[in-house]
C-alpha cells in the first residue's frame, strides 16, 4: 500500500471502509445503500469526490461508529462509549421500543438468539441475565483495555467473542462486537487506517461465522476453536485485499503508466470515470455533458487520446460511435 499514491490509498481507504459498513449490516440482514455510505464517508474523511449523495440517519450512525472505533483506536473502551456506538445504530429506536444506549433490562423475557418459525423457534443461545451484566460489563472493559499482558491480535479476536457473548444490548451486538474487534485490531497496528475489512470477510464465511460462534458459546470454556477461525478469517481478509482493491491497484497502475504524457483537466477527469467503472458507452455527448464543454472540444480531446495510444473507438461505429479505455501491454516475459 506504500507503494500506492496519497490519492489511490485515500481511495483504497474510502472503499476499504465502504466495504466495511456494508457488509457489517448485511451480516445483520440489514442492507444499507451503498452510495449513500461512500458519500458520507467521503465527506466525514474530507474527501473530495464526485457525484455525493445526502445520507439518511441510520447511515450517518453506522458510519460515524466504523469510523470512531478506528480512528480513535487509542482511546480506551468505556461504558459511554459503547452507549454512544448503541444510540447512533438507532437514531428513531422510539418506533421499535428499544432501550438505546442502555443495557438491556430484560423486562420482556431473557436476551436469546433464535431462529425458525413461530411455535418451532430454535434457541441459537441464551444470554447472562441483565442483572449481571454490570459486573459482566466492568470485569470485559478492564480487560479489553488492558495492554502488554497478551497479544493484541489475540485480545481483538477474544474481545470479539467476549462482548457478543454478554450481549448487553437489545439489539445491535454483532455490529459493535465488530466495532470492538475493529478498534483493537487498530490498536494492534498503531493505525486508523486498514486496507482490509473484516466484516467484508465475515460476510463472506456468514454460516461459518454464527455456527463456530453457537458452537463456543456452548461449549465448555475452551475458546481455541474460536481464536483460529478468527485468525484465519483474518488472514483471509489481508489476502482478499489484491482483489476488492484491483480497481484502486489499476488506476494507481495506469497513472504511473502515463505520467509523462500531456493531458488536459477534461481528460484527467473523464479518464478517471473510466477508471472507476463507468457505467454504459462512453461517447462524445456524455464526454461533452460530464466534463461541461463543446463537442467539438470533447472530440478533440477523445482523438487525441486515441493518438497517445490510451482510448480506442469501440467496433459500432456511425451515431453510436463510443470508446473504452485500450488494454494495456502485457509486460515482457508473461
Amino acid at each position: 500500500m506504500e507503494s500506492l499514491g496519497f490519492a489511490q490509498r485515500d481511495e483504497a481507504l474510502l472503499q476499504t471502509l465502504t466495504l466495511d459498513v456494508l457488509k457489517s449490516s448485511e451480516i445483520e440482514g440489514e442492507v444499507l445503500d451503498a452510495q449513500q455510505v461512500r458519500s458520507y464517508i467521503a465527506r466525514r474523511l474530507g474527501l473530495d469526490i464526485a457525484g455525493l449523495v445526502p445520507a439518511d440517519r441510520r447511515v450517518d450512525g453506522v458510519v460515524d461508529m466504523t469510523l470512531e472505533a478506528t480512528r480513535d483506536y487509542a482511546k480506551p473502551l468505556t461504558q459511554e462509549r459503547l452507549s454512544r456506538w448503541h444510540a447512533s445504530l438507532f437514531p428513531a429506536a422510539g418506533a421499535a421500543k428499544l432501550k438505546v444506549g442502555a443495557w438491556r433490562d430484560d423486562a420482556k423475557g431473557p436476551m436469546q438468539v433464535v431462529s425458525g418459525p413461530m411455535g418451532r423457534e430454535r434457541v441459537h443461545y441464551e444470554a447472562p441475565p441483565a442483572a449481571r451484566l454490570p459486573e459482566e460489563m466492568t470485569a470485559f472493559l478492564d480487560w479489553a483495555n488492558r495492554t502488554g499482558d497478551m497479544d493484541p491480535v489475540l485480545r481483538a479476536a477474544a474481545a470479539h467473542l467476549w462482548f457478543v457473548t454478554i450481549h448487553p444490548f437489545d439489539d445491535g451486538n454483532g455490529r459493535i462486537a465488530r466495532a470492538i474487534a475493529d478498534w483493537a485490531l487498530a490498536r494492534s497496528e498503531d493505525t486508523p487506517r486498514r486496507f482490509y475489512s473484516m466484516s467484508a470477510q465475515i460476510r463472506r464465511e456468514r454460516k461459518e461465522y454464527y455456527d463456530i460462534l453457537e458452537r463456543t458459546q456452548k461449549g465448555p470454556l475452551d475458546i481455541t476453536e474460536w481464536m483460529r477461525w478468527f485468525l484465519g478469517c483474518l488472514d483471509r481478509a489481508i489476502a482478499g485485499t489484491e482483489v476488492s482493491l484491483a480497481a484502486v491497484f489499476r488506476k494507481d497502475g495506469f497513472w504511473k503508466t502515463h505520467a509523462g504524457l500531456s493531458l488536459n483537466e477534461r481528460q484527467r477527469l473523464m479518464l478517471n470515470k473510466l477508471l472507476d467503472g463507468f457505467v454504459g458507452k462512453l461517447t462524445s455527448s456524455k464526454w461533452s455533458a460530464l466534463a461541461k464543454c463543446s463537442q467539438d472540444t470533447a472530440q478533440r480531446d477523445i482523438v487525441d487520446l486515441i493518438d497517445k495510444g490510451i482510448l480506442a473507438k469501440d467496433s459500432a461505429g456511425g451515431r453510436s460511435t463510443s470508446y473504452s479505455l485500450k488494454a494495456p501491454r502485457p509486460a515482457a516475459g508473461r
